[in-house]
């Protein structure tokens, strides 16, 4: 009887925990937006794209970077996700680094997004 107790409310709280990570911080779910810039890596593995999204009246554009896998059939990573901008300046330093907007990542696991 005391394990209910104990476990139900957990396991509400967990829910409700993962129910705000999907709905407001999740990288998936960020809007599609407008192709801006497309770039491969130096040997061809990558290709990083940028959209920039036009959240209407009430908020600012923000730019989206997609990394996609060019020699692997992965699907493709948001990566880049920033606020109060509208351009995308990308560098690739050297195969498995990138610079967007003077933000530095290691690809294809480290990402960038300004709500953390």
């Amino acid at each position: 009887m005391k394990k209910k107790r104990v476990i139900i409310p957990l396991l509400i709280i967990g829910l409700l925990g993962y129910g705000v990570y999907w709905a407001f911080f999740d990288m998936n779910r960020l809007p599609k937006g407008e192709l801006i810039s497309e770039v491969s890596s130096p040997k061809g593995t990558y290709t990083l794209k940028a959209y920039v999204s036009n959240g209407g009246a009430t908020t600012d554009y923000a730019v989206r970077g997609e990394l996609n896998f060019n020699k692997e059939n992965k699907k493709s990573k948001n990566i880049y996700w920033n606020y109060h901008e509208e351009k995308a300046n990308i560098k690739w330093i050297d195969e498995n680094t990138v610079l967007i907007n003077g933000h530095e990542l290691s690809v294809p696991n480290e990402t960038f997004d300004f709500r953390r």
